[in-house]
């Protein structure tokens, strides 16, 4: 199901008078409200369980993601002696041999560690938004713990996965976790569910208004008052948390010109279509990785290995495909590289990230999106340059980069956002972005619908089915099954 297809979450249906906390408003106030098209005056009805839930999520979202990045940060400097700089240097620094060695014991760890996660732990703790997406709320603080940690290891081992995906399912976790135990009905667990999740992201970036808009824009595709306030709210919190020992600069540092020239946005117009071409192509390399994921057997340990050893290989050539991305994107945004070399960048990281998918681990795709796009929005500008010079390098790849993540995500407002906050520029050069993102998104959703999140659902049930429905969603027991809507494992615990 497209998440924007979906009713909001609202608050509870309690008469007027038990609702603890309820502002009481005169009626010709209301009547007067009712005239604004976002009048929803249900946001102030949230009662105090809600509110305390929300503040409780953003505190353990940006305590999961100070963890997260503590873990990383801890593999990165025993696999590569990182300390500062950017870590493909750190790795480049030393022998191929070095470098091989270290992917094959990433994969290793990865292919091992999941199949614990399976076998042993009887799960990964749960994927949010297929239990927002689908109302079936299956998030496990303990195990969520425990595949974030995972995760992030091989990330820093060289895995090219992005590092959000660990504090975002810890967040969407508490979030779920306080929602159950102060009883809070089903529509709200989503919500917090969201909440939490945008939370871990916004505090793992220093992006919380982005952040914010992840948990609306994508989760709920509801962006209204009764969403955007407790995620604003709780991503707030999550990231004031993290910067107790997470940076508090923006992760990309980017010069863009004040006012855009007439080439740019051009070049946006022209660029956003091929992007949004390049984006459908990555999300379906997406879609395929995940529905051909090994499930058992000497696969689920063999073949991240081979996995992770290939990018070991190709890592003698371009040490700037191991991790996550961050290295390629901020490369690509400096004006770095040549034509030939950002297309192979740009064609190589997708490559290795759909095969460290299609090998079993799980990860996030943020990171690896925007740096493809950065390198393949840099690619195209270096050969503009040449039809049409005078536009300062770095633009084309931020238009690159905005308009595959927006794309990718099909949340073009957050991807917006998140392109202002991650580079903390904002101009009237954002104007040739916006143009290519329009292009992006319209171009990636006519030639496949899914997002780089919906591509990684389990396959649709067949529309005659029928599902149980828990007792509380305030739905009847069995209803049809729509196939656009995926089915939940009873006890996969993943």
């Amino acid at each position: 199901m497209n998440p924007m297809d979906q009713t909001p979450p609202q608050p509870s249906k309690r008469p007027r008078s038990l609702r603890a906390g309820a502002l009481r408003v005169a009626p010709e106030h209301h009547a007067r409200a009712r005239v604004q098209a976002n009048f929803v005056h249900s946001v102030t009805e949230y009662d105090h369980r809600f509110w305390l839930a929300t503040g409780l999520t953003g505190v353990a979202a940006g305590v999961g993601a100070i963890v997260m990045m503590a873990v990383l940060r801890t593999i990165q400097h025993l696999a590569f002696s990182y300390h500062h700089g950017t870590y493909s240097s750190a790795a480049a620094a030393h022998s191929d041999l070095r470098r091989l060695i270290v992917l094959l014991i990433g994969g290793l760890v990865a292919g091992v560690g999941y199949w614990f996660l399976r076998r042993v732990l009887g799960g990964t703790g749960g994927e949010p938004t297929r239990s927002v997406w689908t109302g079936t709320d299956n998030m496990n603080v303990p195990r969520t713990f425990a595949t974030g940690v995972l995760q992030e290891t091989f990330i820093g081992l060289g895995g090219s996965l992005g590092r959000e995906a660990a504090p975002q399912h810890f967040g969407a976790a508490f979030g779920s976790y306080f929602s159950r135990h102060l009883s809070l009905p089903a529509e709200q667990r989503r919500l917090l569910i969201a909440c939490g999740a945008g939370a871990g992201v916004g505090a793992v970036y220093n992006v919380p208004l982005a952040g914010a808009l992840f948990a609306t824009e994508l989760y709920l595709g509801s962006i209204t008052l009764t969403t955007v306030v407790p995620a604003v709210m709780c991503a707030s919190i999550a990231t004031l948390v993290g910067w107790i020992t997470l940076p508090t600069h923006s992760v990309y540092q980017v010069s863009l010109p004040a006012t855009p020239s007439a080439s740019s946005i051009v070049f946006a117009a022209l660029a956003g279509p091929l992007l949004g071409l390049a984006t459908a192509a990555f999300v379906r390399l997406i879609g395929w990785a995940n529905d051909h994921r090994p499930t058992g057997g000497p696969a689920l340990i063999g073949l991240p290995v081979v996995a992770f050893g290939i990018l070991g290989l190709l890592s003698f050539a371009y040490p700037l495909l191991l991790g996550n991305g961050r290295d390629l994107a901020e490369f690509a945004l400096l004006g770095g590289g040549t034509v030939g070399g950002l297309l192979m960048l740009g064609l190589l990281k997708p490559l290795v990230t759909g095969l460290a998918l299609r090998s079993g681990p799980g990860g996030g795709l943020f990171t690896p999106t925007l740096s493809t796009g950065a390198a393949l929005g840099a690619c195209l500008g270096h050969a503009w340059m040449l039809l049409w010079p005078g536009t300062a390098p770095p633009i084309f790849a931020m238009i690159g980069a905005a308009a595959m993540l927006a794309a990718g995500m099909q949340a073009p407002i957050a991807g917006i956002v998140f392109a202002v906050e991650l580079t903390n520029s904002i101009s009237a050069s954002l104007v040739p972005i916006l143009i290519a993102v329009a292009g992006a998104v319209i171009v990636a959703r006519g030639l496949d619908p899914r997002s780089i999140y919906s591509a990684r659902l389990p396959q649709p049930v067949a529309a005659a089915e029928e599902v149980a429905v828990p007792a509380d969603s305030g739905i009847a027991e069995t209803e049809p099954v729509d196939p656009t809507v995926v089915r939940e494992p009873a006890a996969s615990g993943s």
